[in-house]
């Protein structure tokens, strides 16, 4: 029998698979390229990208800044790994950018800074201008902790019992100084001239003396009294007595000069290999005493084979005073005077509710002259009535409301919200912003009527302000500080190797940086300008060691740059010399200096006991600094870092430790090339700066505006500061960045503009 067996099907109905939704594009981009390193298990530079939601960003501002920041200047990915299309990475970007401006808008947050001490530099500018008196106290002061690169930050700058007592001090100093104290007692003050000196180059050292001097020296001394003071000078190397002189002299604060002549009968042309500078040929050395350029005396001296230098000018006195005379200060502060015992309560409240205002930034209550009036009756008691007032001065000097500043909470505030500055706020922010000074009494009435808050008139302060000489303050202050200016003082390149540094060059580096800064904000210039300018200022010490032909006398004049390689920041003697060793060039702190203050992009601190370079190869050759640069890249643990700091730090090999150019080093030719974070490659200091002023244009932009933000506001700035910083960045562009559309924007700005109140 045939037995059929009927196969068994089975059926499985077929279900189809649901498809798994398409990844956003930026997380796909994050999971391809990033996700495998800043992950939660491994938070690489203590940042996980796996979980945070790229749809919110607002959620997390702080991770997402840094991921933009990482992808726009190319340091993410690393070199070597897979990198996104450019297109890629732009898109993802742009949408993050405009993510957390659009929250920013919504919610706005700006910040909170809190009471905020006048600094040295703040404090005497406040009494200059105050007082009409310019005797920079400030200097009497400690010198000021820093925060975020600045000195002007309030998280650090607390009082102390001891600062208060050298405030004290201080106090009592600048009222005795303003009104005039009879009853000061002689004191004696030298100052040091040897190192201004420029006897051996045959120059004078300052345009305040007369043109034919050689070296000596200008100092300004305040004059107290009408009275009697002696001058002393003293020579180098000399046998005899200090030349001494005794004067009287009207109050005030005077220009006095001692400078070396040498009178002759004759004068020739030295030979063109001297640049024609004449040169005396016969006669005797003359020490001229001056004050505000008048001759007060003429002393002849032993010639004794060669020019001597003068070595201090010491200013003693007041002796025999006569009067307290008529000074600017007191012509500021007495703007009444009183009948003989009479009305002097009444005038002496004028007085000081005049000077309460400007020192208080705001117009005074009976509240705030009654302490004022108490102390003037204290001192009217011991003596007469401008007694009376310095003595009322020192309190206003000591007040909380000149020594700090302070921003108070509108009642009614919810807490956390974000409320706007009142006018007279705003007016001391921006006074002490462009000018680190209170505001003037235009600024001040703006303010009281209510003008001041609206835009336009914003606008129209803040040019005339930048146009005003006191916006100096913001070149020698900030600008000193974000450039490293303030380094130069402490800098000793090493005599052995740098022979021709000395005092002169020093504060010829200084001086024509802060006058291009000058020049750019004056002529209200692209900030990028100072990347690429073709003009500089210069004076015959300076263009000889940078080279520059035809360039004679101490004066600065505006000169053109037909070199290339010292065109801008770059070729500047003042940041080339504060990112050297003294013994020796750093590819390491000038590629670090870029990448800081140009790029915004700075490397982490380095580890712990890093080696010293070895000079010498195994063979007993001496390296080029390359070559020794190469060998410690080679450390894993140093790479990452020098690997974006060196190549760029190598663009500026061809200038030495104090800026001068040489074509090779120790005899071996110096190789300038190197490249950018990114991989953009280039050839020397002409060719970074090319690259810095156009690709990387914004970079920098963004950064010169992160540090101006941060002095403007005296805070750091925190992850919910920057869709203000891309706003100012945005509207100085359609300005082309220049200096006051740059400005404009800031002070439009919401962190300038507003407050955050607390949160209970």
């Amino acid at each position: 029998m045939i037995r059929t067996i009927t196969p068994l099907v089975v059926c499985v109905a077929a279900r189809a698979e649901t498809p798994k939704p398409a990844l956003n594009p930026h997380r796909a981009l994050l999971n391809q390229y990033c996700v495998g390193c800043h992950n939660e298990k491994l938070k690489t530079g203590g940042i996980a990208l796996d979980r945070v939601d790229v749809m919110q960003p607002a959620e997390d501002a702080g991770t997402w800044e840094r991921v933009m920041r990482k992808m726009k200047s190319g340091q993410m990915p690393p070199a070597g790994l897979p990198r996104p299309a450019d297109a890629q990475s732009t898109a993802t970007i742009s949408y993050l950018e405009t993510a957390l401006d659009r929250a920013a808008q919504v919610h706005p947050n700006p910040g909170r800074t809190g009471a905020h001490r006048l600094n040295r530099a703040e404090y005497s500018n406040a009494v200059r201008d105050i007082f009409a008196l310019d005797i920079k106290p400030g200097a009497a002061l400690p010198v000021d902790d820093s925060g975020y690169g600045f000195d002007n930050m309030a998280d650090v700058l607390s009082m102390s019992p001891a600062l208060l007592e050298r405030y004290m001090s201080v106090a009592r100093t600048v009222a005795r100084t303003a009104v005039g104290d009879l009853s000061m007692k002689p004191v004696e003050e030298p100052f040091l001239i040897t190192a201004r000196g420029r006897a051996v180059r045959n120059e004078k050292a300052s345009d305040d003396l007369p043109f034919a001097s050689r070296g000596g020296g200008v100092v300004n001394y305040y004059f107290p009294l009408d009275a009697e003071y002696s001058f002393k000078i003293t020579l180098t190397g000399g046998n005899g007595k200090p030349l001494t002189y005794r004067a009287p002299v009207k109050a005030g604060l005077r220009s006095v000069g001692a400078t070396f002549l040498r009178e002759s009968g004759r004068a020739e042309i030295a030979s063109p290999g001297r640049r024609g500078v004449l040169v005396p040929a016969s006669g005797p050395s003359i020490v001229d005493l001056r004050l505000d350029g008048a001759r007060l005396q003429r002393f002849e001296t032993t010639d004794g084979g060669g020019l001597p230098e003068i070595d201090t000018v010491t200013i003693a006195g007041p002796y025999n005073a006569t009067g307290r005379g008529e000074t600017p200060s007191r012509e500021r502060i007495f703007v009444c005077t009183p009948q003989a015992g009479k009305e002097e309560t009444a005038c002496a409240r004028t007085i000081l509710a005049t000077v309460a205002r400007r020192a208080f930034r705001r117009p005074v209550t009976d509240a705030d002259l009654r302490p004022l009036l108490a102390f003037f009756a204290s001192g009217r008691a011991e003596g007469d009535f401008d007694h009376g007032i310095e003595k009322a001065l020192r309190a206003v000097l000591i007040s909380p409301d000149f020594l700090f500043r302070v921003e108070t909470e509108p009642r009614g505030v919810v807490a956390g919200s974000a409320y706007r500055l009142s006018g007279l706020e705003l007016a001391s922010r921006l006074s002490f912003f462009l000018w680190s000074s209170v505001p003037d009494d235009e600024l001040l009435k703006l303010a009281e009527d209510g003008k001041l808050t609206a835009p336009a008139v914003m606008t129209q302060q803040v040019r005339r302000m930048l146009a005003d000489r006191r916006s100096d303050e913001l070149v020698s202050n900030f600008g000193g500080q974000w450039l490293y200016l303030r380094n130069l003082e402490s800098v000793k390149p090493d005599p052995d190797v740098f022979a021709d540094f000395d005092y002169a060059l020093r504060q010829s580096f200084r001086k024509e940086t802060e006058m291009l800064l000058a020049s750019v904000m004056r002529e209200d210039k692209s900030l990028v300008s100072l990347l690429d300018s073709d003009y500089t200022f210069l004076n015959q010490r300076l263009a000889e060691h940078y080279g520059v032909p035809g360039i004679y006398g101490s004066q600065f004049r505006r000169v053109p740059v037909t070199d290339p390689n010292r065109r801008g920041l770059l070729g500047h003697g003042s940041i080339l010399t504060v990112t050297s060793y003294p013994n020796r060039t750093s590819v390491v702190q000038r590629g670090k200096w870029i990448l800081e203050n140009l790029l915004g992009t700075p490397p982490p601190p380095p580890p712990p006991n890093v080696p010293e370079l070895k000079a010498h190869a195994n063979d007993g050759r001496k390296r080029t600094l390359r070559e020794a640069m190469e060998e410690h890249r080679s450390n894993a643990v140093c790479a990452g870092c020098h690997a974006r700091m060196d190549p760029i730090g190598f663009a500026l090999e061809n200038y030495d430790g104090i800026g001068k150019w040489r074509d090779t080093e120790d005899g071996a030719k110096i190789d300038s090339s190197g490249q950018l974070p990114g991989g953009i490659r280039f050839e020397g200091p002409a060719g970074l700066r090319q690259i810095l002023a156009t690709r990387y244009r914004e970079d920098f932009v963004t950064i010169a505006t992160e540090k101006l933000m941060t002095y403007a506001l005296g805070r750091g700035l925190e992850p919910y500061d920057k869709p203000s910083v891309r706003s100012v960045v945005r509207q100085a562009g359609r300005e082309d960045y220049r200096m006051s559309a740059l400005v404009n924007a800031i002070v439009q700005s919401t962190p300038f503009q507003m407050r955050r109140a607390s949160d209970k």
